[in-house]
């Protein structure tokens, strides 16, 4: 068993474990209370309650394990059909058990819904809402924070192709696919050192952009949505990309054709998600992405680009928001809340691995002088094979978060 689904279990029956015990200690006191304070009736009522009580902890520890106790309604709902169904068949097999017969059970059934059964009931509810999701909530630890707890990031090795890579906005330069394989490994240790679990993809030899994983998946917390590339020959990288994240357990969408969309087009600010409109993404692609983020709480805004092959390609982001980019590239700057210009074009491309500490490519030493004067650690990689194929520090990696 996972240690998600061993914690979600672990916090689902302590919290039905707590919801049991305060509604049976609830309506002991109750009926103590109502017959004179007269001690034998704890043993008495205790045993009138025990199958309701019993039936009251498996229902509290399924609705748990379905997540009902995430929100202070759903709860609620939980606490009053666990209740109600638990006191109804619990008081209902006292009755058999006693010899009466089911047309006689009108009376007793009739004690679960009035009386001091309701105190029953409505112990159980109060618990529910109150004490029963603090625990759980305590306890057990959702999906979406176990894979980002472990700080995912995706990455695929250079295919032997790679001098083969698309170039639009750049003279083809000649590649030293060895020099590139060394760029790579230092760029994945400066990842690991930073914190980050690699994935990788399998390479894909016949692929020669396939390194270039940012293209092909968009991470917003645990929901990755698969893009739809621009570029017709890059479409085959999506399969063993997709099979990578279903791997770690993460929800995926996916944006369809006749919709493009490429990842290095988008840029994710808090819950503002910039997506840049140029040669590689569509209207379209940008339509789906706004239908699938809007109900999880992020505004898409469309930045136009006719400078550069992606938006991430002339702007990023510093972990306080900041947007940064080389001026001659950005098309509209005023379109960012906070936007700060770059001396040099790489300089615009940063990595975040800690909310104090930023990757950069070592063909930006300016940049890197002006962001470490802001506050922050630089790491800075070389990568300059890549960078002959339009490539930047965030196409090499896409990190779940």
């Amino acid at each position: 068993m996972s240690s998600f689904r061993l914690r979600s279990l672990t916090a689902s029956v302590a919290a039905a474990a707590v919801i049991a015990v305060v509604a049976l200690a609830a309506a002991d006191l109750a009926y103590f209370v109502a017959n004179q304070m007269n001690a034998q009736a704890f043993a008495v009522y205790t045993g009138y309650f025990f199958d309701s009580t019993v039936i009251l902890f498996v229902l509290s520890a399924v609705f748990g394990l379905v997540g009902a106790y995430r929100r202070w309604y759903t709860a609620l709902i939980a606490g009053v059909v666990s209740s109600v169904i638990a006191t109804v068949v619990g008081i209902g097999l006292g009755a058999l058990g006693e010899g009466i017969g089911i047309g006689q059970m009108a009376v007793p059934l009739l004690g679960t819904v009035i009386g001091t059964n309701l105190v029953f009931k409505l112990a159980a509810v109060i618990t529910s809402v109150t004490l029963a999701r603090r625990i759980h909530a305590h306890i057990a630890i959702d999906e979406q924070q176990e894979v980002l707890r472990k700080k995912y990031v995706l990455l695929r090795r250079p295919a032997e192709s790679l001098p083969q890579g698309i170039v639009t906005h750049l003279e083809r330069s000649e590649i030293d696919v060895d020099l590139a394989e060394e760029q790579w490994e230092e760029y994945v240790a400066a990842l690991t050192g930073g914190g980050w679990d690699p994935v990788e993809v399998p390479t894909a030899d016949d692929l020669p952009d396939s390194v270039f994983i940012e293209d092909t998946v968009v991470m917003f917390g645990a929901l990755a949505v698969l893009a739809s590339p621009g570029a017709e020959s890059r479409v085959a990288e999506l399969p063993a990309v997709e099979e990578s994240i279903r791997s770690l357990g993460i929800e995926t969408k996916r944006i369809e054709r006749p919709g493009t969309l490429d990842g290095g087009d988008v840029l994710k600010v808090g819950t503002t998600v910039f997506v840049g409109r140029g040669g590689r993404t569509n209207s379209d692609g940008i339509r789906q992405l706004r239908k699938i983020l809007a109900p999880r709480g992020y505004s898409v805004v469309a930045v136009p680009v006719t400078k550069a092959l992606h938006l991430k390609s002339t702007v990023t982001a510093l972990p306080d928001g900041t947007v940064i980019g080389y001026r001659p590239l950005v098309d509209d700057p005023f379109i960012f809340d906070r936007f700060l210009e770059m001396p040099e074009p790489s300089g615009a491309h940063v990595v975040v691995l800690t909310d104090d500490t930023v990757l950069v490519a070592a063909s930006a030493p300016e940049s890197a002088r002006l962001i470490e004067g802001l506050g922050y650690r630089v790491i800075s990689v070389d990568i300059s094979e890549f960078e002959k194929l339009e490539g930047c520090v965030t196409c090499l990696s896409v990190r779940v978060r």
